[in-house]
């Protein structure tokens, strides 16, 4: 049996496009790869805006989202992985999104119920 001299080399990221509902990502091998922005919370809870400020890295083998410290790899994109973040992880960060009043707001809502 003999092997091809030539390697597999995994495609990069030319641009990214961010729905209300999924991440779409154009490959330099002339595919599209989507996946579910459910797979990956930040995006689903980020502005429009937030969602549009990303950036190539690595020469092209992942995407960052500066506004949402997110960072996504082609090759996970490829092998069909979801955000591996901690649900304890995600509800710091979104948490930490929230402005003061209106948590405060929460609490005293929370608080008015209790018997």
């Amino acid at each position: 049996m003999s092997t091809s001299g030539n390697e597999c080399s995994m495609p990069t990221a030319e641009s990214v496009q961010v729905s209300v509902d999924s991440l779409s990502v154009a490959l330099s091998d002339g595919r599209t790869i989507t996946a579910p922005l459910a797979w990956y919370p930040r995006l689903l809870h980020g502005s429009a805006k937030e969602r549009g400020n990303w950036r190539l890295i690595a020469r092209g083998q992942g995407i960052h989202w500066k506004d949402l410290d997110e960072d996504i790899s082609v090759e996970g994109l490829l092998a069909g992985r979801a955000s591996g973040e901690s649900q304890a992880s995600f509800k710091k960060w979104l948490e930490a999104r929230t402005p003061r009043s209106a948590r405060r707001a929460t609490t005293r809502r929370r608080a008015s119920r209790t018997p």
